[in-house]
C-alpha cells in the first residue's frame, strides 16, 4: 500500500472549514483541515464522534446539503477543485474520480431496486457500455468482493441480504465505475467482529490489486493500524497529529492521540485492569474555546493552551502535532494519568 512516485498528491486539501446553520449558532464541524493523500496511499481519519472525520470525507464529494453548509478553503481531487465544479460535472465526478462506501449500506441501497440494477446503473451512467456488458460488469465484482452465488445475488434486494453481504455489495458498487479516490466512511462499524475483519481484509486486497487512494474513516485504532499507511488524528474539527501509522502508534506526541491508544483494550492489558479513559467531554463545536479544544481535557495542559491556538510543530519529515506542549509528550517524559476522576 507504499504511495507511487507520482509528484503531487492526489488529494489535496487546504484549509477546509465546514460550518452549518440553522441553529442559533452556526456549528463549525471542520476548523482548518489540511491533509494530502498520494496516488495510491491509504490514510486512515481517526476520532471520537463528533470531531469531523466523516464531515471531512463527505465534502470530498459534497454531499453536505448547500443550503445549510458554508465550506471554505481549497479541495484538489487528481487536480480538479472539488468546491468549484458545476451539477452537471459534480455528477461526474461522483462515483467516476471519487466513491464513498457508506458506514450503512441497507440505508444507502435503494430498498426498491436490485443490487444487480443498481450497480448496472451506475455503470451505464458514467460509460457508454450495453446492458449486457453492465450486468457482465457488476457479476464480476460480485465475484471479486466473494459474494457467493453471485448471479443469484444480483437479484436481490438489499434487505434480502446479511450486513456483511450487503457492505460487500456496497464495496462492490462503489468500485462499478472504477473509480481512484475510495472514501471508506466507518464501514465496518455495524458488522461484528469477525465480519469486520473480513471486509478489513478485503478493502486492503482491493486497494493493493487497483492501485486506489483511499481515506478511510474510523475511530477503531486497530482498524486503522490494519489498513493504512499513514493516520491522521482529528479533534473538534482539526487535525491534531499526522504521520505514518507505525510512528503514531509506537512514539504519539499530542496529548489525544497518547489518551486514544491508553484506551483501548490490547494484548499487554493485565487481565482484570481497567482501561483508561479521557476525562471530561469533547467541547460544544458553536462555541469553540480560544486555544487549544483539548486543553480542558489534558493532562499536559499549561495556562497557553487555553489562550493559544497551537500551529502544527514539525516532528520530523513526515509527522507533526498540533500541540505546544510536544517537550512534555516526547518518549521518555514522565505521562500523568489522563483517566477520568
Amino acid at each position: 500500500m507504499n504511495a507511487s512516485a507520482d509528484a503531487g498528491p492526489f488529494v489535496d486539501i487546504q484549509g477546509l472549514t465546514v460550518s452549518f446553520t440553522g441553529g442559533r449558532r452556526p456549528v463549525q464541524a471542520v476548523g482548518g483541515v489540511d491533509l494530502q493523500v498520494q496516488r495510491g496511499e491509504v490514510v486512515a481519519l481517526i476520532g471520537e464522534s463528533g470531531s469531523g472525520k466523516s464531515v471531512t470525507l463527505r465534502s470530498l464529494l459534497r454531499l453536505h446539503p448547500p443550503r445549510r453548509t458554508r465550506i471554505g478553503g481549497r479541495l484538489l481531487v487528481g487536480g480538479q477543485d472539488v468546491l468549484a465544479l458545476s451539477p452537471a460535472a459534480l455528477a461526474d465526478y461522483r462515483g467516476r474520480v471519487a466513491s464513498m462506501i457508506f458506514q450503512e449500506p441497507l440505508l444507502a441501497l435503494d430498498p426498491v431496486y436490485t443490487l444487480g440494477a443498481q450497480i448496472i446503473e451506475a455503470i451505464r451512467r458514467h460509460e457508454a457500455v450495453s446492458a449486457a456488458e453492465a450486468q457482465a460488469r457488476a457479476l464480476a465484482l460480485f465475484e471479486r468482493v466473494r459474494i457467493p452465488s453471485p448471479e443469484r445475488r444480483l437479484q436481490a434486494y438489499p434487505h434480502e441480504m446479511s450486513g456483511g453481504m450487503r457492505q460487500r455489495a456496497m464495496i462492490a458498487l462503489a468500485l462499478a465505475c472504477r473509480p481512484q479516490l475510495l472514501l471508506a466512511d466507518e464501514p465496518t462499524t455495524a458488522l461484528d467482529a469477525t465480519v469486520q475483519i473480513q471486509i478489513l481484509l478485503l478493502l486492503r486486497e482491493l486497494q493493493r490489486d487497483l492501485g486506489l487512494s483511499v481515506i478511510f474513516v474510523t475511530h477503531d485504532i486497530g482498524a486503522a493500524i490494519e489498513v493504512a499507511d499513514r493516520i491522521a488524528v482529528m479533534y473538534a474539527g482539526r487535525i491534531v497529529e499526522e504521520g505514518p501509522a507505525r510512528t503514531l502508534i509506537r512514539a504519539p506526541r499530542h496529548p489525544y492521540t497518547q489518551a486514544l491508544l491508553k484506551s483501548r483494550a490490547h494484548g499487554a492489558l493485565a487481565k482484570g485492569s481497567r482501561l483508561e479513559t479521557i476525562g471530561g467531554a469533547p467541547p460544544d463545536l458553536s462555541a469553540l474555546p480560544p486555544g487549544c479544544a483539548f486543553a480542558e481535557r489534558c493532562a499536559h495542559a499549561a495556562e497557553a493552551c487555553r489562550q493559544t491556538q497551537p500551529a502544527m510543530v514539525r516532528l520530523s519529515s513526515d509527522h507533526g502535532a498540533r500541540c505546544l506542549r510536544t517537550e512534555a509528550t516526547a518518549p521518555g517524559a514522565q505521562t500523568p494519568s489522563v483517566a477520568a476522576t
